[in-house]
């Protein structure tokens, strides 16, 4: 179609009283999202997640649950009610359609997009950790960078537990947290 053709038939849209809205900018960028999910679902949405070939990240950490019998080691998620997917805006409804999802975490009545860059450590460090537990999320302390290790470039909360570091890293989007331990020669004051 030439480009005539092309804005003869916007006039005609135009005065046909057609209307086309105008998509945000960002309509179309990827982004993480956190994913809302029903209590103990989040294991069958990644899984279905998984089927509908939507990218997610589904953090898990190992714990040891004990019943009166036996001990056995389960994974279970970081974040609970909690599923990170990394979608466009304009396939939200792909995603709202997986059983098991409540709803896109939103402010303003929008979907909020959460920082790469808190996704890509906490994805990072995870990959390279072995001591990952979930933590109270914390709004004060003394706040570190980890310029070091598994976590390099993550910023959170100070704190200590018996001998050992712990830096407090949080999603402030859905207000959760995880503790990780950390080398004190690793982490540095934020000014």
């Amino acid at each position: 179609m030439m480009d005539s053709e092309l804005a003869s038939n916007r006039s005609s849209a135009a005065n046909d009283g057609v209307i086309v809205p105008e998509l945000p900018g960002n309509y179309a960028e990827v982004r993480w999202y956190a994913a809302h999910t029903n209590s103990r679902h989040e294991k069958s949405v990644a899984q279905q997640l998984e089927g509908n070939q939507i990218p997610y990240f589904l953090p898990l950490y190992k714990s040891v649950r004990r019943w009166k019998d036996r001990k056995k080691q389960v994974e279970l998620p970081l974040f609970p009610g909690y599923v990170f997917v990394h979608v466009a805006l304009r396939n939200k409804l792909q995603v709202l359609k997986v059983p098991g999802i409540v709803q896109l975490i939103s402010f303003n009545g929008q979907p909020a997009p959460l920082p790469d860059a808190e996704i890509e450590a906490l994805r990072n460090g995870l990959s390279r950790s072995h001591s990952t537990e979930p933590h109270p999320y914390l709004s004060v302390g003394k706040k570190v960078r980890v310029h070091s290790g598994p976590f390099a470039g993550a910023e959170g909360i100070l704190i200590r537990r018996k001998e050992k570091f712990r830096v407090v890293l949080s999603i402030h989007l859905i207000q959760r947290s995880v503790a990780v331990e950390v080398d004190e020669t690793e982490i540095e004051p934020i000014r």
